[in-house]
């Protein structure tokens, strides 16, 4: 006979049943832009890349952008306060324009939190009958009711020594506020994504009259790498790419980008080149001076205070910093990663030996694909670090500077848009990395080549030539509208047909705007990238089936469980009915 202990037992065992298959499923969570066991812990510190190149929208050529990456792989549906920046943090986009790997123009942003709503649950709201509540169509104004956590920001100008040379700005030319762009939340709240986004591009006028463009939000990471192949030390499912499976906006076999429809933080800023450059007007590539170096970081305050603006008189400590990319996080060793983090650019000799001798990642090449590689000392990667030919073609000796990671520039070379690569100055391209570095540049590619050798011409052969992970551009084809998990459209924006799955703009600040927070998607190791009847993409919306991959079996598993749930119940019952007739 059956009591109601019995059935108490058997439908504990029934829901222990239901969530060892709902939850002991594995499942996949990404990581990576962690380059240092410091931010490993600091995330909103840490700085994911950064850009620096010679602006190729446009009307705009005469200018220079960089980009400050950072709070990296951000989910978009991950609610309901989203993707802030820190306040406590000092965001630095950092100039040496004269050699000597020292800093001399800082472009410093700061950033304010206002709480406009504090008795509504989520950051975000719109498009609803309570209030009304109309839909967010605009940054301030009539359609702003619905941004609940607003930021504004500052940027100030300082020597290089860290003294203010032009106090922070907080408006535009129009006396407008400086509003950070909010995460893009979803088509009901947000019903035009990207002319919100849009409005997030403004100028500001510098205290010498200078004028300027920042642009500061939530956005599409524009960085695409087999990221779990690579960390699963080296397991890529593509190594040499031969042929047409080397060409510019594909993805080969069964590699993938790990970054697919994640979001990222950024600071973008345009400045006019002879602003940063020593001399008059833009310098001809032969001169010196035309080659800047270039790198972005990240300060606190030595004592925080958890979400509170930094106080004036402060004193800052230094989280990270970046100029080259993947140099932190594939040459140099995990025992010195928060030191290199720390460090100035101009004390790098001390962390040399990771790279001139002979890198391990150069190493693990000739070890585990056979890749024959230049012996050390490796003098052909001292254009990273030094100021020499070829981006420094005017460069002697005397003026190379010390050993130091920035990311160099030759400012004079310009983006052809009808004959750029993603493989960038190594492909005649030298718009691109390693003579800076654009949005679209395929840096994965371009260190796995320049570490087998290729700048030394005896080494630029195949298969040396040909490495690479297989992703060459983010997921998605896109239509010229955007494309990926987006689906909203703008006629103003010009895009890159072939790079990324949301589509980079031609236009500043070149990257896409965020994936939709309701309908973005993330692709898989054995997903088939065709949805919707695309050979080679999709639209980024709704789900496919995968023909394995723990993601989606976990989806599977919640699906299988909700079904499972009445039926267990049904058949308790019955069980239980049946044993009490007897």
């Amino acid at each position: 006979m059956w009591n109601k202990a019995s059935f108490r037992i058997l439908s504990f065992l029934a829901l222990a049943v239901l969530l060892g298959i709902v939850f002991l499923v594995p499942k996949t969570e990404a990581a990576n832009h962690r380059e240092a066991p410091i931010t490993a812990l600091d995330r909103t510190a840490d700085i994911t890349d950064w850009f620096a190149f010679r602006s190729y929208e446009p009307g705009r050529e005469n200018t220079l952008t960089m980009i400050l990456g950072v709070d990296p792989l951000l989910e978009p549906s991950n609610g309901p306060n989203y993707f802030p920046f820190d306040p406590e943090i000092a965001y630095r986009l950092i100039v040496d324009n004269n050699r000597d790997a020292v800093d001399d123009i800082i472009y410093e942003f700061r950033f304010f939190t206002e709480i406009r709503l504090p008795g509504v649950f989520t950051g975000f709201v719109g498009n609803l009958n309570f209030g009304p509540i109309p839909p967010i169509t605009e940054l301030f104004g009539d359609g702003d009711a619905g941004i609940n956590l607003r930021q504004t920001y500052t940027v100030a100008v300082l020597n290089g020594d860290g003294s203010v040379a032009c106090a922070p700005i907080s408006v535009d030319t129009n006396e407008n506020p400086l509003i950070a762009v909010p995460s893009n939340v979803g088509p009901k709240t947000m019903p035009n994504y990207e002319d919100l986004a849009g409005q997030g591009i403004f100028t500001v006028e510098l205290c010498d009259g200078t004028q300027i463009r920042v642009f500061a939000g939530t956005v599409d990471d524009p960085f695409y790498i087999d990221l779990g192949g690579t960390f699963d030390s080296l397991n890529t499912p593509v190594v040499v790419l031969q042929g047409q499976d080397d060409a510019d906006g594909i993805i080969v076999g069964a590699a993938r980008d790990d970054v697919s429809g994640f979001n990222v933080n950024i600071i973008a800023l345009e400045v006019p080149i002879d602003a940063v450059t020593l001399g008059e007007g833009i310098p001809p590539a032969d001169s010196p001076n035309a080659v800047i170096g270039t790198y972005g970081a990240t300060f606190r305050p030595t004592f925080r205070t958890f979400g509170q603006p930094i106080p004036p008189d402060a004193e800052l400590v230094q989280i990270q910093r970046m100029g080259n990319p993947l140099i932190n996080e594939l040459i140099i060793g995990t025992g010195s990663k928060d030191l290199f983090s720390m460090s100035e650019p101009q004390d790098d000799a001390q962390f040399a030996d990771f790279f001139l001798p002979q890198p391990l990642a150069a190493t693990l090449l000739n070890t585990e694909f056979g890749v024959n590689i230049p012996p050390g000392p490796r003098n052909d990667l001292l254009p990273l670090v030094l100021y020499i030919p070829p981006i420094c073609a005017g460069c002697n000796p005397a003026g190379e500077g010390p050993i130091a990671d920035l990311l160099r520039l030759n400012v004079a070379f310009t983006t052809d848009p009808l004959n750029r690569s993603r493989l960038g100055a190594l492909a005649g391209d030298f718009g691109g990395h390693p003579n800076g570095r654009r949005v679209f540049d395929d840096v994965t590619d371009i260190f796995l080549r320049v570490g087998a050798g290729v700048l030394n011409p005896d080494f630029n052969v195949a298969p040396n030539n040909q490495l690479g992970d297989g992703v060459n551009r983010n997921d998605f084809p896109v239509n010229g509208n955007g494309g990926g998990g987006n689906s909203q459209t703008s006629t103003a924006v010009t895009r890159q047909q072939n790079l990324n799955d949301l589509g980079y703009q031609d236009i500043f600040p070149y990257v896409a705007f965020a994936q939709d927070g309701r309908d973005s998607r993330h692709v898989d190791r054995f997903e088939p990238l065709t949805l919707g009847g695309d050979e080679n993409g999709g639209n980024g919306g709704g789900c496919a089936i995968a023909d394995a991959g723990t993601g989606n079996m976990s989806n599977l598993a919640s699906t299988f469980g909700t079904f499972l749930i009445p039926v267990l119940f049904v058949f308790v019952r019955r069980f239980i009915n049946k044993n009490n007739k007897n």
